[in-house]
């Protein structure tokens, strides 16, 4: 019966959303109904309609029975209530994560970098997580990137810079939240590690600081806790899902576990961030994009599992902050045709292949040759060289049916292409420090590992998906809501009315 009740509220839901966006009134932020007692933010970091849409198409392609284009919808996207925010800050109609967070928590907008705080930087804000921890409700924050990155930061902290991580740790501590989980406390011991280290510091305020699976599933009820994944890398950040390893947490995992740490009379208040999202679309990495929106989506479906159990208790909201990339399903080359399976021959994300980049460049001299590169780039990425004689034989066998033979002539580099690939094998292996910083090596690479990069935007370009930039863009972005008081999410309407939305759902000012 509690499944009925959400499915049959999508009906009721869909007039809505048609009269709120058919409407010129102003927008509607007040909630005269039952309060919520446990809600669910969901910030899928760079997360636009076409991240949402990627998965939804890549899982569609990936149906052994399906024969025609069709999408497999995510569990955000069958929440019942869905609408569309603006994103600009007070100083660009691009954004960055610091004043998009700080909106969406607070209901303020701010100039980008600057976290809670007005553009002026001496005005701090109250997000609507500090509100209802005031209000007695236990609060969790949980990321796959750093706890004081700033996302995360903007429903605890007011920073003039993003980049004070050790001062927006401090805040972190102070804050006296219930549950933080996911990443670790980037610059713990400042910029110049000359600080006392924050996890001792959180330590003495009460906190547990566990760092292993078994220890963190094992936590008890009422826990203060900051949990950080096994595995971190050198941002402090959980690493892509596509290279999670069984020793490793997922999303969803810390999600429930969130859960069950902080059920309690008041209710809870948690904000799960799908922080890797926007940075595998900052280094146009669509697999990685994919799979981090994928588990970024089983995080929502534990929530919503939760509130089959409590269904007039719960709202869950899930937004994107800002989109990432400019990525498009659709590239000149396939023209009207996509083939999202391809995406499913990388094995890795780009950041673990520029380990295996880095790797290489240890060779003596003799073998770190390009023919020595191809196996591994084959073994990540399924792209492979052919001879003009081996194409042709390919290319009959598939025109006479063979699959198999179609599906490898698929994967064989262009001649074009094979020209991209040296060229950026070359960029690599001269160094960093020897890399041109012209403009045109910046539309190539975007500051990234050239070959790395180069590898992810051919693989993207075979399966038909574009990306426009390396860097954020300021079309808006799409909302989902379900639960209590989720119909006030319906319509188009700016960033900071998603806060004023929850703070009255909740009753908070």
């Amino acid at each position: 019966m509690r499944k009925t009740l959400w499915t049959k509220m999508a009906a009721a839901a869909l007039v809505v959303l048609v009269f709120a966006f058919g409407a010129c009134a102003e927008t509607r932020n007040q909630w005269d109904g039952q309060r919520a007692k446990y809600v669910f933010v969901f910030i899928g970091d760079g997360l636009g309609l076409q991240q949402v849409n990627s998965a939804e198409v890549y899982k569609g392609s990936m149906d052994p029975q399906g024969s025609e284009p069709a999408i497999k919808k995510l569990t955000l996207s069958g929440l019942p209530v869905q609408g569309m925010i603006t994103t600009y800050s007070t100083n660009s109609f691009i954004t960055d994560s610091a004043p998009a967070a700080t909106a969406l928590a607070s209901g303020y907008k701010t100039e980008n970098g600057v976290i809670g705080m007005d553009a002026t930087k001496t005005k701090k804000f109250t997000s609507v997580a500090k509100m209802a921890h005031d209000k007695g409700m236990r609060v969790g924050i949980i990321t796959t990137v750093s706890l004081n990155h700033a996302t995360p930061a903007s429903y605890y902290a007011s920073q003039a810079s993003r980049n004070d991580y050790y001062e927006i740790g401090e805040q972190l501590i102070g804050s006296g939240f219930d549950y933080f989980a996911g990443g670790g406390i980037h610059q713990a011991t400042g910029k110049k590690k000359d600080r006392k280290d924050l996890y001792d510091v959180a330590k003495e305020a009460g906190y547990s600081v566990l760092r292993t699976r078994d220890d963190i599933l094992g936590a008890a009820p009422g826990t203060k806790l900051i949990a950080v994944n096994p595995v971190i890398d050198g941002s402090n950040a959980m690493p892509y899902d596509m290279d999670r390893t069984e020793k490793e947490l997922s999303l969803a995992e810390f999600t429930k576990k969130g859960i069950e740490l902080l059920d309690n009379p008041n209710g809870f208040f948690m904000m799960v961030e799908g922080g890797k999202i926007d940075w595998a679309c900052h280094a146009n990495d669509a697999a990685s994009a994919i799979h981090d929106t994928l588990a970024f989506d089983e995080s929502v479906k534990v929530a919503v599992d939760f509130a089959e159990a409590h269904p007039d208790e719960t709202l869950i909201v899930v937004v994107g902050d800002h989109e990432t990339g400019g990525m498009s399903i659709g590239f000149a080359g396939t023209q009207y045709e996509t083939f999202f399976n391809k995406v499913s021959y990388q094995s890795e994300s780009y950041e673990s292949f520029d380990r295996k980049i880095a790797e290489f460049k240890k060779r003596p001299d003799a073998e770190r040759t390009f023919d020595n590169m191809m196996p591994l780039i084959n073994e990540v990425f399924g792209l492979k060289t052919a001879s003009a004689d081996e194409r042709k034989a390919l290319g009959e066998k598939a025109k006479a049916g063979d699959r198999e033979a179609g599906k490898e002539l698929a994967m064989v580099l262009s001649d074009l292409e094979l020209g991209e690939v040296r060229a950026a094998y070359e960029r690599s292996m001269q160094g960093e420090e020897e890399r041109s910083k012209d403009e045109a090596t910046y539309l190539l690479y975007g500051g990234y590992e050239p070959l790395s990069v180069k590898l992810t935007q051919i693989l993207n370009q075979k399966s038909g998906i574009g990306w426009t930039t390396y860097a954020h863009t300021g079309i808006p972005v799409p909302i989902f809501a379900g639960g209590v008081g989720s119909d006030l999410f319906a319509g188009y309407y700016d960033n900071t009315d998603v806060a004023w939305k929850t703070m009255s759902i909740i009753g908070v000012n």
